[in-house]
């Protein structure tokens, strides 16, 4: 089973370790990543523009030139995604959530690779709980939202400094 992740960005280039994401991107073949650059002014881009010269068959970018909203950002991503890639589960990621919580993004990156079944397990049993229809966007789940859940982000590892 598939599995998508959007992660938006908006000036991270001290969070991104591109030798880090395609050690982890490369060893798990059942992940797609679309990285949404939203007009970030740094070298975020250059650097998600590595990471995807390197692992190309995994990774997308979408690139927004005038910042927009979070909800814009996801959106963006998950029409991309959609319309691209035939995926049961697209997750998100928030970039500025993880600074705010002090959290390893490379670390995050890691723990999805790895975790891939329990973040679905999660994502279905949250989405068997809703009592309204998903719409394409609704579907759209927080990848935080399981680590909150699996009592991660209270793991040292998860919140050491950036590598």
């Amino acid at each position: 089973m598939n599995i998508g992740v959007i992660i938006i960005f908006h000036n991270n280039e001290i969070d991104i370790n591109p030798k880090e994401f395609v050690k982890h991107i490369d060893a798990a073949d059942h992940i797609k990543i679309c990285f949404v650059d939203n007009e970030s002014k740094d070298e975020t881009l250059e650097k998600l523009l590595e990471i995807k010269d390197i692992s190309a068959n995994r990774v997308s970018i979408v690139q927004i030139k005038k910042k927009v909203s979070k909800e814009a950002a996801k959106r963006a991503g998950a029409r991309f995604m959609f319309n691209d890639f035939n995926l049961n589960h697209l997750g998100f990621i928030d970039t500025s959530v993880l600074i705010e919580h002090n959290y390893n993004l490379n670390k995050i990156v890691a723990s999805l690779c790895e975790k891939k079944d329990e973040i679905i397990a999660f994502n279905k049993k949250n989405k068997s709980e809703q009592r309204t229809k998903s719409t394409l966007f609704k579907s759209v789940f927080s990848v935080l939202d399981y680590f909150k859940y699996d009592d991660l982000d209270k793991s040292s590892n998860m919140q050491q400094s950036i590598l």
